[in-house]
């Protein structure tokens, strides 16, 4: 008899896998709607700006959420196969296709769009939590945070920007490629 009670997982355990299984549940659901997902993402983004402004503090809380989102965003721009990783030796190393008669490959990003959103919100509703604990909200001179930040994203853009242009990707695909075929001459033929 002590054997079945001892194979069966305690209160906690089971309450937290149901929490596990529910939220699981509602990420499945919204993975498909893409825009709504980012509306979502944006209104927590401006809540908790929102927050920072009328608070007049936590400006760490911000800057560190910053560069988080940063990170984030040049994880989605960058290729999961990296050319410069690769072929560090060779001048001219595979490039992805420019030409019409190169093959196809699409761009897979090193984080996908989902994964991108679903960091996004995680860190936002962390940030979020932070605001209400004084703990938090370390005294800075804020203008310096802001400076080093938009030169820090300036930078790291760039250095970003000029690897897509030696290797040749943009990391948007725009459609499927289309084969051209043969123009229409308007005749019917019947056979």
């Amino acid at each position: 008899m002590d054997d079945g009670l001892r194979d069966r997982p305690g209160v906690t355990s089971r309450f937290f896998h149901s929490l596990e299984v529910k939220y699981q549940y509602y990420l499945d659901r919204l993975t498909p709607h893409t825009a709504f997902r980012w509306v979502i993402a944006l209104i927590s983004l401006v809540f908790f700006a929102s927050r920072i402004i009328l608070l007049q503090g936590f400006y760490i809380v911000a800057y560190a959420v910053g560069i988080y989102y940063l990170n984030l965003f040049l994880l989605f721009l960058t290729p999961s196969i990296d050319p410069a990783l690769e072929f560090e030796d060779e001048d001219d190393g595979p490039v992805l296709p420019s030409k019409t008669n190169d093959e196809f490959r699409p761009f897979m990003r090193r984080l996908p769009e989902f994964k991108f959103w679903h960091s996004f919100m995680k860190a936002t509703l962390i940030a979020i939590t932070c605001t209400f604990f004084e703990f938090f909200d370390v005294p800075v001179f804020w203008p310096i945070l802001v400076m080093y930040f938009f030169i820090l994203t300036f930078l790291t853009l760039k250095r970003q920007i000029m690897h897509m242009i030696k290797y040749r990707y943009i990391p948007f695909t725009v459609g499927k490629p289309r084969m051209a075929g043969k123009e229409d001459t308007g005749k019917v033929v019947v056979g």
